[in-house]
């Protein structure tokens, strides 16, 4: 498992497309599973889930995104998952870190 976090300026929607798009472009075997969005009166919050197969690992990866807002402030957490082959220890996370660098480039092209 590896996480990233980062604070970003913009704007939110605009953010969380940027985001869609790159990892889904990223990859030709990445999918978004799955979506969740809540907006309150002064904050917002996504949460987004791709997978993706690692062809250095030999197995799928898992990316979940959480973009928070909160007066303007966008904080985003990433955490990845499932790229180990082992039983009892953690090895081989190859693809994770690559899906996590392909984040951590789209991300690189914000203001922060």
């Amino acid at each position: 498992m590896a996480k990233y976090e980062a604070r970003i300026k913009g704007n939110f929607f605009n953010v969380l497309h940027t985001i869609e798009e790159g990892i889904l472009n990223g990859s030709m075997s990445a999918s978004l599973e799955d979506s969740s969005d809540f907006l309150g009166s002064t904050s917002r919050c996504s949460v987004r889930v791709f997978e993706r197969y690692s062809y250095m690992g030999g197995n799928r990866v898992s990316l979940s995104v959480t973009l928070f807002e909160e007066d303007g402030d966008i904080r985003l957490s990433a955490i990845t998952a499932g790229g180990s082959q082992a039983v009892f220890l953690k090895v081989n996370t190859w693809g994770e870190e690559a899906f996590l660098d392909k984040l951590k480039e789209i991300v690189d092209t914000f203001e922060r």
